[in-house]
This record gives C-alpha cells, structure tokens and sequence, in this order.
C-alpha cells in the first residue's frame, strides 16, 4: 500500500520521500501489542501505533484516515445473535453450533445481527475516513445461490459441531453445554453486502467481488491442515466455554473424521469464497 501511494505520488510529480506513513493496528485490547511491534522490520518506511478496542465502533478522530484496511475480521459478530441459544425461540440452534445446516430461522438471526453490526461499522468509519479515502475489506464470503453449508469454514464448523455431539453421546459432556454455544461467525453475499454499503450511503462502490482465496495453492485440499490453522485461529473461543480437556478430544475427533469430507471438499466446494470489496467515502 504505501509502494502504491509512493508510485501514484511519482507520477504527480511529488517526492515521495517528503511523505509520512503513519500506520494504526487495531485489535482486541486484551492482545499483546508489544508482540507486534517487536516483529516489524528495522527498516521499515512507516511510523506504528496501536488502537486498542473493538471496530465494531469508533476507533479514531472523524476524517482522519486515508486508507482503511480489515483482513478477516469482520466475519466476527459483535454477539452471538439472539435468540439461537434459547430454547423457547423459533431460532434455537438446538445440537448445533453455527448456521450452516440449520434452520431458516437460525439463518436469518445470523444475517440480521450482521446487517446490525455493518450498520454500525461503516457508520464509524465513514466518520474516520477522510473524503476520497478508501476503504478495502477481505473477509469470507459466500456467492449468491450457494447453500452455506457448502462453504468451507461451515463445512468445517459443522465437522467441529458433530465432534461435540459425539462427546456428547459418550458423556464427556452435556448436551446443554452445546446447546448453550453458537460461534459469532457469519458470511455473507454480494448481494448483502452491496445493500449494506447502499444502505450506509457514504461510499462508492469501486469493487466488489467473490476471489478464490487459494488461486495461487496448487495442492489439493488438505483437511487435516485445514483443522489444524481453524484450531491456532479459534481454540480460545471453544476452550473458554468448554475447556481444555474438553477441545483436546473435539479436535482429536475432527481429525478423525477428515476423510468424510475430502471427497465432498474437492467435489462440491464452490472456488469463490473471498469477498474483496473496495469503497471510497463520499
């Protein structure tokens, strides 16, 4: 990105040495910044700070960033939605612990608590981001037409949640347990999200599509590893409602299992499941 401006800079006829790059990271303020910074690279072109918090809401000062970046994290609901974990709602996700595969009702709960949380986030930044900047957003997504249980984490997420259910037969755990967790992860279309950022009214639309996110991986599909970087990316979020021992055996099971859903993965899983969107505020 900041080759790209130095470029554009060149062409205008302006010293691209006379610029400052100031670059804000942001995540949970309970993740350790210090880490970060002591990986950047001693000769890098920019000066780094951190804004800690959630980017479910304003993070900075209004009109004061060029160019807005979010690379898988806004999939992460603000809360898990509501009413999928209660049993006397039409949405109780019963023995299960995502959407795919679910309900309508379920389905929908995901989709609107994701039409609240976009709400509010392109309400923030189209107040930090100065006219012209641009905003670029990568997060999972799903093509129009396509069943979520065909997506891949979904495929996944419904692996992990038969594991469970596995657990659950055997009586290493209550079912309740289950019951009472629902991962706070959605996907969405191109079509949600171009009626989102409509709906917004702040930006231009410069581009939005569905890429593959492995056009450049000639291997085959590797289940196995595909559990393993799910549970280096997620294992906090399952331990803290079940417990170490209990997503040891979870994860055991999945692996297990990875033979089950090889053959549909090279079979059915649709390519284009990575929704790059360019936007520029108004």
């Amino acid at each position: 990105m900041i080759q790209a401006v130095e470029n554009k800079c060149s062409l205008q006829g302006l010293d691209p040495g006379n610029i400052d790059f100031q670059v804000f990271f942001n995540d949970h303020t309970a993740n350790d910044f210090n880490t970060l910074f002591a990986s950047f690279p001693s000769d890098r072109r920019y000066y780094a700070a951190a804004a800690p918090g959630s980017f479910h809401g304003r993070l900075f000062p209004r009109a004061s960033i060029s160019l807005a970046h979010s690379s898988y994290a806004l999939q992460w609901l603000s809360r898990v939605p509501e009413g999928v974990c209660d049993r006397k709602s039409a949405a109780w996700n019963e023995g299960r612990i995502h959407y795919t595969g679910s309900s309508g009702d379920v389905a929908r709960a995901y989709g609107d608590q994701f039409e609240k949380d976009m709400g509010v986030f392109m309400k923030a930044r189209a107040d930090e981001i100065v006219e012209g900047g641009l905003m670029v957003l990568i997060m999972p997504g799903i093509p129009d037409g396509v069943c979520h249980s065909e997506l891949l984490f979904g495929i996944l997420f419904n692996l992990l949640g038969s594991s469970l259910m596995d657990l659950a037969s055997e009586g290493i755990i209550d079912k309740a347990e289950i019951d009472e967790f629902n991962l706070p992860i959605y996907a969405p279309s191109v079509g949600e999200m171009t009626k989102l950022i409509e709906k917004n009214g702040c930006f231009s639309i410069e581009r939005i599509e569905l890429t593959n996110p492995r056009s450049k991986v000639d291997e085959p599909i590797d289940v196995h590893r595909l559990i393993m970087h799910l549970r280096a990316g997620m294992e906090a979020v399952f331990t803290k409602h079940f417990g170490d021992a209990v997503v040891d055996k979870m994860f055991d099971k999945a692996l297990a299992k990875c033979g089950e859903i090889s053959e549909f993965l090279k079979s059915s899983y649709p390519e284009s499941t990575q929704l790059f969107v360019v936007l520029k505020r108004k």
